[in-house]
């Protein structure tokens, strides 16, 4: 199996610490390495030559740099234009198919957590199975278990059959970001999962969907695979990859298949998609240890509680009483807000933008 790691997203709502030069997927977040480094170090069950990085030419210094000695440097896919996920992947899948037409390939984003290894590794074969033995397409997916609007969700229909003691199970449906009262209807009715975008595939099977769902894409993907190897691929890249039509794999794809071609495979994983300071706070918490605080760099700490506090390695960062709290200090910008209301960084990012740009 090779396994595609996407790295080109700019996240904006981790203010200050992600920026636009160097997003979430860059910095250390979740741990000492930063969230690409660790991605890469949870396939060390692959050999290196089989795993690859997407990302833009924006990324491409940063992704060279934090990757060498982890992959192959011709393992990095630069896209020349920024198309979305649909022509990315698409990209990818035909690198890869150019040199073994019928791989298969998991596609995973190097800016989530996944906690659980063992599971991570376990659904990943089983899914590569199926795509082995039924060509279908295949969504690792996890349990909602709380009602976040910020995710996309999965509907589960019927289950098919049992693999390892998995349950696989029919897909019915997508829904994108749904309103807080529906999110709340998908939790109790306990039919849908949060859409963690991680695909298992043969190139071969989605290059297929490409030429029925986007034929302009799949023409332009055929063409470029005509000149890999060539002198002149590079600049017929750079010329015909950004006449891709601009749309997710979500919109382009995966909801215009036929449900009877996706098999879901639920997961433990302890995954999160980092998009929140919040998010981060409650994955990263121990109540036992920290009073539900958690720390990075220098913090004295009296009496608070339930917080997330950052601090760059220049300061310290001292605390008295304070409770769900979000504190995230760095050379240039300080952040300060109630633990609750982190999902509104976008707005003060597009206010920072108006201010100061230089800031973002």
């Amino acid at each position: 199996m090779k396994t595609v790691i996407l790295a080109g997203g700019s996240g904006t709502r981790l203010w200050p610490m992600s920026r636009q030069k160097k997003p979430k997927q860059f910095q250390p977040l979740v741990g000492e390495k930063s969230m690409l480094v660790q991605t890469i170090e949870r396939l060390d069950f692959q050999k290196p030559e089989d795993i690859y990085i997407a990302t833009n030419a924006d990324y491409q210094d940063i992704v060279i740099e934090q990757s060498r000695g982890l992959i192959p440097a011709e393992n990095i896919i630069i896209e020349p234009a920024l198309r979305d996920t649909a022509p990315c992947i698409g990209l990818i899948a035909a690198t890869i198919a150019k040199k073994d037409p019928e791989a298969v390939m998991a596609v995973i984003y190097a800016d989530h957590l996944i906690q659980d290894l063992e599971e991570f590794t376990k659904k990943l074969k089983i899914a590569e199975d199926l795509a082995l033995r039924d060509q279908t397409l295949n969504i690792i997916e996890v349990k909602a278990v709380t009602p976040n609007v910020n995710l996309g969700y999965v509907k589960i229909g019927n289950q098919l059959e049992e693999i390892n003691g998995v349950p696989i199970f029919q897909f019915e449906r997508f829904v994108e970001k749904p309103d807080l009262a529906t999110a709340k209807q998908f939790l109790r009715s306990q039919n849908y999962l949060w859409n963690t975008g991680l695909f298992v595939w043969k190139v071969s099977t989605i290059l297929e969907q490409y030429k029925r769902f986007q034929p302009e894409t799949y023409d332009i993907l055929v063409e470029l695979m005509s000149s890999m190897g060539h002198q002149n691929y590079y600049q017929k890249l750079a010329n015909l990859y950004p006449k891709c039509i601009k749309i997710s794999i979500d919109y382009g794809i995966m909801e215009k298949v036929e449900p009877d071609k996706v098999r879901i495979i639920p997961a433990d994983l302890g995954w999160n998609d980092v998009g929140t300071w919040e998010s981060i706070w409650s994955e990263l918490s121990d109540d036992q240890h920290q009073q539900g605080n958690v720390h990075k760099g220098e913090i004295i700490n009296i009496d608070s509680k339930n917080s997330l506090i950052y601090a760059s390695d220049k300061k310290i960062i001292a605390t008295i009483g304070l409770e769900n709290m979000i504190i995230v200090e760095t050379e240039d910008a300080l952040l300060i807000c109630k633990k609750d209301q982190s999902h509104q960084i976008k707005k003060l990012v597009e206010a920072i933008k108006k201010i100061n740009p230089e800031l973002l």
